[in-house]
């Protein structure tokens, strides 16, 4: 009897962007699968060498369903513009085609802790899933929790870090410690799982049916951030301007401040209820999956850098 394999085709949505470009780039180093990048007709992104393109019309479901047909995972990566129904048109069409797996658009959530669905877009997750699990299709979802550098380079809002003007709010007393991710351990844990053999003895993609994968790159508090900054810029606390806030009062003003058309708002809120949380030991990981995936440690400082890099670079997360 041949021994089980893995899955050899594997369709990306969003390969030009953030995390799609990072899990594409990690899946074409292993070398066992055939890529198809799903993308608009208008798309000027630039597909890496070895990655099929095929042009769909999200308006026009034959067109997904043609281009889904003989994949054996969906990866959806979409960009904070995407239209709010593309996620449910790619999962139709998913179903409609015959493909067995989808690894959801909600990086960084847990979809089995129930605080989630206390937040609207935790709703939004589970309207999600439930539509995945309606249509017959499994799914693996990617829990990593937020992704640091994208965090920190950000602005404010998130981290709490202007890394350009030296300034940074710690929430309390900036020591409450989080789960974070950097987009490249992301990318390498998907690459690794694809890599398994669907089905026989564990590890086995199987082994992760309809439910998450838990990886993080570093349990950091805001305090820690500032140092690995330090140790990158060359700077001291000296050199920057420190000031604190309540976490609840951060989640109340942002909250405000979405209200009267401040979209950062959205980010404020929603970071510092994920300290609160965090400090009230509601976002612990059941378990860790680094270890069977063989997912490496990593360096606060690197990842650090390379933040520090993206704010001096003039990089906008709507560029991709």
């Amino acid at each position: 009897m041949a021994p089980p394999k893995s899955l050899e085709n594997i369709a990306v949505v969003g390969a030009t962007g953030h995390i799609g470009g990072v899990i594409v780039s990690a899946l074409l180093k292993t070398g066992k699968h055939t890529i198809t990048a799903l993308t608009r007709a208008a798309s000027r992104g630039v597909l890496p060498a070895g990655v099929k393109r095929v042009q769909v019309d999200y308006n026009d479901q034959e067109t997904l369903v043609a281009a889904l047909r003989g994949q054996d995972f969906l990866i959806i990566t979409l960009a904070v513009r995407a239209p709010g129904d593309t996620h449910s048109k790619l999962v139709q069409a998913a179903a409609a085609a015959g493909v067995p797996y989808v690894m959801p658009n909600n990086y960084g959530s847990d979809i089995r802790n129930p605080k989630l669905a206390e937040d609207t877009y935790g709703a939004v997750i589970k309207e999600q899933i439930d539509e995945i699990e309606r249509l017959g299709v499994a799914y693996v979802s990617l829990a990593c929790a937020v992704w640091y550098e994208w965090s920190l380079a950000l602005g404010e809002p998130w981290f709490g870090f202007d890394i350009k003007a030296r300034k940074v709010t710690f929430f309390d007393d900036g020591k409450t410690v989080v789960n974070t991710s950097t987009w490249e351990q992301c990318g390498r844990a998907v690459a690794a799982l694809l890599s398994l053999p669907e089905t026989g003895a564990s590890p086995a993609l199987a082994d992760w049916k309809n439910e998450p994968v838990y990886i993080r790159s570093f349990q950091v508090s805001q305090r820690e951030m500032l140092d690995s900054l330090h140790r990158v810029l060359g700077t001291t606390d000296a050199d920057w301007t420190i000031s604190y806030e309540p976490a609840a009062k951060r989640a109340q003003d942002g909250q405000a401040e979405l209200a009267n058309g401040v979209l950062t708002g959205v980010a404020k809120t929603m970071y510092a209820k994920y300290f609160m949380r965090s400090k009230a030991g509601e976002l612990d990981f059941p378990k860790l999956d680094n270890a069977v995936l063989g997912l490496p440690e990593e360096s606060l400082d690197e990842a650090t850098k390379r933040a520090v890099e993206m704010v001096e670079s003039g990089w906008n997360p709507l560029d991709g």
